[in-house]
Formats: structure tokens, C-alpha cells, sequence
């Protein structure tokens, strides 16, 4: 009987022990998966802000290169070799494709500086070692270059340009929706304006940019007409012409904003309709086009081309 109860007590004390290991060996492991941890988001940490440092070591170096760009195109704008007009004319086309800012215009007349600059050595180093060439036709080639570098910039712009002009011109329908929405429910011009332009932002960024820009005005001038008319102006879109003019209508005989609004979507969206059916009504001609090229050659060989072979075969006898 005591040698059965020695064995019991004997028994608990080695599951006793066995716990107290077992849970020594856990919190031992339990402390090493902690600092390894800790040891590993530090090291995270410094990998992810390296690499922030380096992203804006970039972007500082990326913002100083087109800083002393564009601090080059202004001195040749300031120089006086540009007139007054086409420093003008310049602005105006940036600001119609949407590029705005300080900087725009003299990296833009940097940008045909630079072109010239790396174009002309390229093109006189591939030009005069050829053999074939004469010296005319060389200078042509050269003077086509140039030409081409100076013209690269301006061909960019127009694209930019058609681009920005096209997006806004397919969002215009939609944002005087939201618009006439917004002054159903009790909103003024300016907070209506304003809405629609950060609502709008990430669906037609064109015309919420020109919106914001106009709400801008409106919270800055006195005289909110100005701003109206710097909306139809800035882009040379006819609908924001329309649009501005009609806010101006409305707003100095007093009229009610959201029928005038909603008459001149109908009309555009009927006259977004009527250039779709245009260009419906030219896709018959251009499938011509592309049957003459490229169907009917093909089904004249296979209806003569064993003619053909035959006729190839009896001669070749």
C-alpha cells in the first residue's frame, strides 16, 4: 500500500516536471519566435523605407532635371528671340490640351531646343560618311531632320490636345446630368460646379479638371462671369461654350437653372447620336476599301490561280 502510494506521488511529480519543461520549452520558443519577428519587421522596415528613400531620390533627381529645363526654356522665352503672339499662341494650345502650370511653356520650348540639338549631330554623323549620297541630298536630309525636331513637339501637343478635347466632349452629356441633379436638390452654381468636378474625377478627368478649375475661379474672382467665360474659352469646345454662355444667361436674367440645363443635354447627347450615325454611314465606303485591298485579290487567285498553272504548264511543254 505505501509502496503503491510512493509510486503515485513518484508519478505525479514526473508529470508535473514533464509540464513545467513543456512549458518552459514553449515560452523559450514562443520568445524566439517573438524577437525573430521583430527582428524580421525591422528589417522590412528598413528594406521599405530604402527603397522610399531611393523613390524620392528619383523623383527629387527626376524634379530637378525638368526644373533646369524648364528654367532653360524660360530664359529663351525671356531672351526676346519669341514675339509677345507666339509665346501666346503657345500658352493657349497648352492650356487646351490640359497642360497647366508654371513650367509647361518652357519645357515645352526647351523640349525643341534639346530635339534640335540631339537630332542635328545624329543626323549630319549618319548622313555625311554615306557614300551614295550627294552633298544636296544630304543637306536636304539634314535640314529634313531639323525640321522634324522642331516639329516633333508641336505634333505631341496636337495629339495631346485632341485627345483631352475628345474626353472632354464625351463626358460633357453626363456631367450636366450631375449637374442638374445637384441644383434640383437645393445646391448653388459654384458648390454644384464643385461636386460634380470631384465626383466625376476618376470617370472623365478632362472635364472634371476643367469643372475644378472653374470652381477655383468662381471662389476667387469677384465677377463669376469671367470665370464662365474662361470655362468655354480655355478648351474651344463648343459645348462648354454653350454651357458657359448658358450659365451666364441664367445667371443674369435669373432664369431656372436646371430646365435650361437639362434642355441643352438633349441637345447634345442628340447631336453625340447624330455624329455616331455619321460614322455609321461611313463604315460601308471604308469596308469597300478593305474588300478591294485585301478580300478580292485573294479571291481572284483562288478562282485563277489553277488557270493559271495550267496555262503555265501547257507552255512549259
Amino acid at each position: 500500500m505505501i509502496a503503491s502510494m510512493a509510486e503515485q506521488v513518484a508519478t505525479i511529480r514526473f508529470v508535473m516536471l514533464a509540464f513545467l519543461l513543456v512549458c518552459a520549452g514553449a515560452a523559450l520558443l514562443l520568445r524566439y519566435a517573438i524577437r525573430r519577428d521583430r527582428v524580421t519587421r525591422r528589417l522590412r522596415d528598413a528594406a521599405a523605407g530604402s527603397r522610399r528613400r531611393a523613390d524620392m531620390n528619383a523623383a527629387s533627381i527626376f524634379n530637378n532635371a525638368m526644373c533646369m529645363i524648364s528654367t532653360f526654356g524660360h530664359g529663351i522665352a525671356g531672351s526676346g528671340l519669341l514675339s509677345g503672339r507666339a509665346l501666346d499662341g503657345i500658352q493657349k494650345k497648352l492650356t487646351a490640351a490640359g497642360i497647366r502650370g508654371s513650367n509647361a511653356i518652357g519645357l515645352f520650348i526647351a523640349s525643341k531646343i534639346i530635339l534640335l540639338l540631339l537630332l542635328l549631330p545624329l543626323a549630319t554623323a549618319a548622313v555625311l560618311p554615306a557614300p551614295g549620297l550627294s552633298s544636296a541630298l544630304g543637306k536636304l536630309a539634314i535640314a529634313a531632320v531639323t525640321a522634324a525636331g522642331l516639329l516633333l513637339p508641336d505634333w505631341f501637343l496636337r495629339m495631346v490636345q485632341n485627345h483631352y478635347v475628345a474626353g472632354v466632349e464625351r463626358g460633357l452629356p453626363d456631367v450636366l446630368d450631375m449637374l442638374v441633379m445637384c441644383t434640383e436638390s437645393g445646391l448653388s452654381l459654384e458648390p454644384a460646379i464643385l461636386r460634380v468636378g470631384t465626383e466625376v474625377r476618376r470617370v472623365h478627368p478632362a472635364v472634371a479638371s476643367e469643372l475644378l478649375l472653374t470652381a477655383g475661379e468662381l471662389h476667387i474672382l469677384s465677377d463669376s462671369r469671367i470665370a464662365l467665360e474662361n470655362l468655354g474659352d480655355r478648351t474651344g469646345v463648343a459645348g462648354l461654350q454653350r454651357v458657359a454662355r448658358t450659365l451666364i444667361q441664367t445667371m443674369q436674367y435669373g432664369t431656372p437653372l436646371a430646365p435650361t440645363l437639362r434642355s441643352l443635354t438633349a441637345e447634345m447627347r442628340q447631336e453625340m447620336l447624330t455624329r455616331f450615325t455619321e460614322r455609321s454611314g461611313r463604315l460601308p465606303a471604308l469596308l469597300t476599301v478593305v474588300m478591294i485591298v485585301f478580300i478580292l485579290p485573294s479571291l481572284f487567285l483562288m478562282i485563277g490561280g489553277p488557270a493559271m498553272i495550267q496555262v503555265f504548264r501547257q507552255f512549259g511543254r
